[in-house]
């Protein structure tokens, strides 16, 4: 019998309502396993659990991941944030690099960003120390080297500097043994901050907004990775595709989200961050959701997306 999904499809392209909810039956009955079904999660594959990570005998050197996605609002900012107290909280040392403009990662996170040494610091001037610039934060082993709107004025004046992609991973090298795992907060382009990201790092997570014009520039972010693997860092790896604002109540959110599974398959992460009102209430209140609100399902969401990193060996 051909697959409903795959075979029948309206003149828009969009699947029939029915057509999925025949297929996810006839899936719902593939799962059964002697009298028991397997619970399925929300990327309809069968739930796993993700082990408590064991500790960790030393420190460094840091796995240098970067969160990037052009379209903005598609929780970049919220995922460095939660993921990054997250692993600390797992005993990891973590730092934050505020890599936008717009600061809010260093917002988010409650730390000055006026009269400080910042990113945009590092980025022209050689002479600057990074543990200058590094400050912590309300979370034990999570540290963050903040931004501000100085850091617009980096493209420019990085565009006559001899290897000019290469400049944030000079800087980082200096201090990666002291952490575990960096994370780069990237703005919403693919501009010369974003590829210096890239260049820098060891792996990308893409967090994705379960909407349809979210999923539209991830084609064109995996052709900027590949270009930059190709031209400037061979050992660039796609840690993963982590969902967000995931809403299982629409049909909107649960078909985008299917089609990302269908298209990356194993790059997508089990983990799904749902929408919820706590995250802009953290944020106001300058502290991560894991302690602004540690039983809600969010926070719980975070811990868990940091134990599947672990284990699929993208942190240590």
């Amino acid at each position: 019998m051909p697959d409903p999904i795959a075979t029948v499809e309206t003149v828009t392209g969009v699947r029939r309502i029915e057509d999925i909810s025949v297929a996810r039956k006839q899936d719902d009955r593939t799962r059964l396993s002697g009298l028991d079904e397997v619970p399925v999660g929300a990327t309809g594959r069968p739930k796993r659990d993700f082990d408590e990570p064991a500790v960790l005998p030393s420190h460094g050197p840091a796995r240098i991941i970067s969160l990037c996605n052009q379209k903005g609002g598609v929780g970049k900012t919220t995922t460095t944030i939660n993921l990054g107290a997250a692993l600390a909280g797992y005993g990891r040392r973590v730092l934050a690099i505020d890599f936008d403009p717009q600061g809010a990662l260093s917002a988010g996170l409650g730390v000055p960003t006026h009269d400080v040494t910042t990113i945009y610091d590092l980025l022209l001037s050689g002479s600057v120390s990074p543990h200058d610039a590094i400050q912590k934060t309300s979370v034990h082993n999570l540290d963050i080297i903040p931004a501000n709107i100085d850091l617009s004025a980096a493209e420019v004046h990085l565009v006559n500097e001899v290897a000019r992609e290469q400049i944030l991973a000079r800087v980082l090298r200096k201090i990666s043994g002291d952490y575990d795992v960096i994370l780069i907060d990237c703005q919403p382009s693919l501009g010369i901050l974003t590829v210096n990201a890239l260049t820098a790092s060891h792996g990308v997570l893409i967090p994705l907004e379960c909407e349809f014009f979210a999923l539209r520039g991830v084609a064109l972010l995996i052709e900027t990775i590949d270009k930059v693997r190709d031209r400037l860092n061979p050992a660039i790896e796609l840690d993963g595709i982590l969902a967000t604002m995931f809403d299982s109540r629409t049909l909107h959110s649960r078909e985008v989200l299917e089609r990302v599974v269908d298209a990356f398959g194993d790059s997508v992460l089990e983990t799904v961050i749902g929408r919820t009102v706590k995250f802009p209430d953290a944020s106001v209140a300058g502290v991560p959701i894991t302690e602004f609100a540690p039983e809600h399902a969010a926070a719980k969401a975070y811990k868990q997306a940091a134990r599947e990193l672990i284990q699929r060996g993208a942190v240590a």
